[in-house]
């Protein structure tokens, strides 16, 4: 790393909310600034007004705040040296089109009074020739008298840039190594400025990250064929451009295809792993390995263990792939090392913020009772959920237990259990609870020795009992999580099903 003081950013543009692709991106330029002591700037770029949605922008700085990824300059954040940070109002200012008329001056851009169905007429041209689709020049060159031609027929221009033929575009991509583009293979004379004056991609993030003293652009590999076109005018502009890195983009391991929104066994939003319960620190790790690792086969950090470790060299050039399975585990192991009291919170935020049918059938319940609800929850499944909304889940189904509808057949139809047994073990728990015992676990132990049932046939109908399920965890534990009265009433009933 050279000693000019690192600057990175991420910059989104709010045609949509915070998805996985966008924080892999923001991630690893955030580990970058940390790393290296560096600057992290938000920069919005949101000149595709059609596309833009409402809140794009505050989903974006929101969910970046959940994972844990803050930044240093922004909307929220200005420095007067490098503001504004919206592409939008920095159009208003006119610094793009300084440098638009710069190239103009220079004779390296020009305009370009093709109508869409001119266009539409070359590229199908193209197609028929089985050419490469290319932009073909027809307006480079031309003289002052036929652009007032055009503009007197009450046509708009767009500004095209025009690439040198036969010359290379070349950099040292810290993920991908050497990287050579021929400019005559970019798709021709490419547009930098709409004909309603708005700058294109390629041209407002050359200007910006050159006027914001940018040192290294980290993005997705898709950005790759981008990156010529920019070096191109970094070139003609007379501008050094940044050190490159294009991240590894995320694959479906299914289709082996990029990530995409078709992808409907995959959650594409940060905002849907925090409803489903994911942690924060959780989603945070998993992501800091899709395209990059450390030394060593250890899978847990910490986010100041992550930007402590943190190389760029040991980016990935190959695809990241999904891996839900791990991100599973990832997030169990987190929820197994927080306190009780900590993951009560948590869950209690989903309930109250209610964006889940699961979390809002808890909301009809008494702060005060839900929380212990869930806190009681939590003790009995720390160690076998995924996600937080699992616990709401259980919680919903302890609450309810009532009214849920036991296959008491499960027993009743066993040959391996016997029904005299089996209502030995029920009544005589039923009997100690009715006489005030309050130690449920002593309780199922006297009542196995009392019976002389133990094991699997002491425990199975017990966990039928009171879960409906043959499998449980510690079955005196739920039986803690429901009243005194609900722990008889559900033995009560399955005493009277296997009587009938």
């Amino acid at each position: 790393m050279d000693d000019k003081k690192v600057r990175v950013r991420y910059a989104p543009s709010p045609t949509g909310f915070l998805h996985i692709g966008n924080a892999q991106s923001a991630l690893f330029n955030y580990l970058f600034a940390r790393h290296f002591n560096g600057t992290m700037v938000l920069r919005i770029e949101d000149t595709d007004t059609k596309r833009n949605v409402k809140d794009g922008e505050e989903s974006q700085r929101e969910n970046l705040h959940w994972l844990g990824i803050d930044w240093d300059e922004g909307p929220n954040k200005p420095n007067s040296k490098y503001a504004p940070y919206r592409q939008s109002e920095r159009n208003e200012k006119g610094i793009y089109h300084k440098y638009i008329q710069e190239l103009l001056d220079k004779g390296l851009a020009y305009k370009d009074y093709s109508t869409e169905e001119e266009l539409a007429e070359m590229r199908e041209r193209q197609r028929a020739n089985n050419e490469a689709p290319h932009y073909d020049g027809r307006w480079y060159g031309k003289s002052e008298e036929e652009q007032k031609a055009a503009e007197a027929k009450g046509l708009k221009p767009t500004i095209r840039f025009h690439l040198p033929k036969d010359h290379e575009y070349e950099w040292d991509d810290i993920a991908r190594g050497h990287v050579s583009f021929n400019s005559d293979n970019l798709g021709g004379d490419f547009i930098i400025e709409k004909s309603d004056g708005m700058p294109t991609y390629n041209f407002a993030v050359v200007v910006d990250d050159h006027t914001m003293d940018i040192t290294h652009v980290l993005r997705g590999a898709d950005h790759i064929s981008n990156t010529p076109k920019q070096i191109a005018i970094y070139e003609a502009l007379g501008w050094d451009h940044p050190t490159f890195c294009h991240i590894p983009l995320i694959f479906n391991p299914k289709t082996r295809k990029k990530l995409s929104k078709r992808d409907k066994d995959t959650l594409q939003f940060i905002s849907e792993y925090k409803k489903h319960g994911y942690l924060h620190e959780a989603i945070f790790n998993f992501i800091a390995f899709l395209g990059w690792s450390p030394v060593g086969e250890r899978e847990i950090y910490s986010k100041d263990e992550l930007i402590k470790v943190y190389d760029p060299e040991r980016m990935s050039k190959a695809p990241a792939y999904f891996d839900q399975k791990k991100l599973d585990w990832m997030n169990a192991q987190y929820i197994k090392s927080m306190s009780v009291e900590e993951l009560t919170d948590r869950t209690m935020e989903l309930v109250k913020e209610g964006e889940t049918e699961e979390a809002k059938r808890l909301q009809s319940i008494p702060e005060d009772q839900l929380m212990d609800l869930i806190a009681k929850t939590i003790h009995v499944h720390q160690r076998d959920v995924n996600k937080l909304l699992e616990v709401i889940e259980y919680a919903w189904s302890y609450y309810n237990v009532l009214e849920e509808h036991f296959n008491y057949d499960l027993i009743k139809d066993n040959e391996d259990f016997n029904n005299d047994e089996v209502l030995a073990v029920l009544t005589g728990l039923k009997e100690k609870l009715e006489n005030g015992a309050d130690d449920y676990s002593q309780a199922i132990k006297e009542v196995g020795k009392d019976t002389g049932v133990k094991g699997r046939n002491l425990y199975f109908p017990l966990n039928l009992a009171f879960t409906g399920s043959t499998s449980a965890p510690q079955i005196y534990e739920i039986m803690d999580i429901y009243s005194r009265d609900t722990d008889i009433e559900l033995l009560d009933r399955m005493i009277k099903a296997l009587q009938a």
